[in-house]
């Protein structure tokens, strides 16, 4: 049949199963939004604000339902404002397919009306990005794209459509998607080796990390830990891989990980790395992480492997098929000391509690949280102290409920990422933990939240500071604060009720159980301004460079 380049676009989205796209149109991109229009019944389109807006929520769909999520926009600035968006996505690896439009072929190159190279803009963070210039390669090129980015070490792909190529027609004849191609665990001699490595040790650690949620092995992973009796030492992308209550989880690893966690890479004798690439915030020191210890590696991406820390050994492959081969070769084990010590460990350099008699204490809202949210609601983050106390306190007992981000550290993620996800599953809870400082960022898609009335209930922990980088001018800058008190004056709660939406604070203790019940049974967006101390730190901390026994537990 004969089709237009934009009826095109749509008709593989639907072949490749997708019926949510997040975007904001534009003069390039209005024959495609006109074929949109003529394909609502299938494709739901969402409209943020900003684009960077649609790339977090693009992400967020993603990583909420392993899906490949889809973000579409326009030339120009359009196509630069989901930069921020696609980078996030590209660190975390999470799959996406960018759409944008551009100038037609024959301006290309000319400094035309909203004209950007993007393309070559976006290879150092995507998986692959492709121009079209002729109308044949527009199907061939967006199929590619889904494919690409969805196997092997998944990532965002972007193709630019000029806007000429959206309106010539050409054949099209439908295809089924091919399956997914695997990763081919051939390496009989790594997993002999590394069965071997696992039978003998006394003390063993597994560190897992976003490689075992994006390969939607979490089963697999608690069954091999429990098969080899191994705490389980999560990265903050891998927090939700095992339940929270599970007697195995250690919780968070790294720089505000628990004194037990560091611990255990300082006295086992075997760490398995799942999916995880020893950045700097879980190694803090490369050279001294687990140096007493082997340590095997099992990543989709060999490129990993040796990259920051030095391994023994190495199992390249999907993680669940590779930890389906190990379960069917190791040996049960016990390791009831083991265990115990680390429950030891536990209780050890515990920092203390935040007190406070004139604000909220953050660690009591999130406990508070625990109660109301189902295990399968999510909760989004941005980035800083706030999120470090959703890592600490926040109990995640299924995958796929953490929605933050992880490499890039984007501060304004969260509004995106809690709107793909609420788009994904409008059954379940979202919930949005920030701060102040990341909330300015993106509170711009309040007016996605109101329009689309997305039961989101976002929780502003406010310090009227940028608490993280100020908590570190104090550890390491003898408290000069440059500019991380900006002395802004923001009524979070007149805000949200510009856009719309209901606010509402929690400013003391007595506060915190009823303002979150009251929000959750509203059913619509809520935002809550939650007054905390501009003092309060996240602790312990483990200061970068270095290792466990210099943890920080008091400030």
């Amino acid at each position: 049949m004969q089709l237009t380049g934009a009826e095109i676009i749509c008709e593989c989205l639907i072949e490749q199963g997708v019926d949510t796209v997040f975007g904001y149109p534009g003069g390039a991109a209005l024959n495609t939004y006109d074929a949109l229009y003529k394909y609502s019944d299938k494709i739901n389109h969402i409209l943020t604000a900003h684009e960077q807006g649609a790339s977090h929520a693009a992400d967020g769909y993603a990583r909420a339902t392993g899906k490949v999520g889809v973000c579409m926009t326009t030339s120009g600035p359009g196509a630069t404002n989901t930069v921020t968006g696609i980078a996030t996505a590209n660190i975390d690896s999470i799959p996406m397919v960018i759409i944008t439009g551009n100038v037609n072929v024959d301006l290309l190159g000319r400094d035309s009306f909203q004209e950007v190279d993007i393309v070559n803009i976006v290879k150092p963070i995507t998986k692959g990005s492709y121009l079209v210039k002729k109308i044949e390669d527009l199907a061939p090129a967006i199929r590619t794209a889904f494919m690409l980015a969805n196997e092997g070490r998944k990532g965002p792909v972007l193709i630019d459509v000029p806007k000429d190529i959206t309106a010539q027609k050409t054949e099209f004849e439908p295809l089924t998607p091919p399956e997914k191609k695997s990763v081919e665990v051939d390496n009989a001699e790594k997993i002999s080796q590394a069965v071997e490595l696992i039978n003998k040790s006394k003390f063993p650690m597994i560190y897992a990390g976003g490689g075992v949620i994006s390969s939607n092995a979490s089963k697999q992973l608690v069954e091999f830990a429990e098969k080899i009796d191994a705490p389980v030492c999560c990265s903050l992308m891998g927090l939700g891989c095992i339940p929270a209550g599970h007697r195995l989880n250690m919780g968070n690893l790294g720089m505000h990980g628990g004194y037990e966690t560091g611990m255990a890479t300082e006295k086992c004798d075997l760490i398995i790395a799942c999916g995880a690439r020893f950045s700097d915030r879980v190694a803090g020191n490369p050279e001294k992480f687990g140096a007493q210890a082997n340590i095997i590696h099992i990543d989709i991406d060999e490129n990993e492997i040796d990259k920051n820390v030095r391994t023994d050994n190495h199992i390249i492959g999907d993680m669940k098929d590779v930890l389906e081969i190990l379960n069917n070769c190791i040996e049960k084990q016990s390791h009831v000391q083991w265990l115990a010590q680390l429950e030891i460990w536990k209780t050890e350099k515990k920092a203390p509690k935040a007190e406070s008699k004139d604000y909220v204490v953050a660690e009591d809202i999130l406990d508070a949280l625990n109660e109301i949210k189902r295990p399968e609601d999510i909760i989004a983050t941005d980035v800083g102290q706030h999120q470090m106390w959703v890592a600490q306190y926040s109990k995640f007992e299924q995958p796929r409920t953490l929605l933050t981000s992880g490499g890039m550290g984007t501060m304004g993620f969260g509004m995106g990422a809690s709107i793909g996800a609420q788009c994904a599953f409008p059954r379940k809870k979202v919930f949005l933990v920030t701060g102040d400082g990341s909330f300015h960022m993106n509170l711009n898609e309040l007016v996605t939240l109101k329009s689309y009335d997305l039961p989101i209930v976002v929780l502003v922990m406010n310090n009227k500071v940028l608490g993280m980088v100020r908590q570190w001018q104090k550890l390491f800058y003898e408290s000069r604060f440059s500019q991380t008190d900006p002395k802004r004056a923001t009524d979070f709660v007149k805000v949200a009720e510009a856009f719309g939406v209901a606010g509402m604070r929690i400013e003391k203790s007595e506060d915190i159980k009823p303002v979150l019940k009251k929000a959750v049974e509203m059913n619509g967006p809520v935002v809550i301004d939650c007054k905390i101390s501009p003092d309060a730190n996240v602790l312990p901390m483990i200061p970068p460079g270095k290792t466990v026994n210099e943890i920080v537990t008091e400030m």
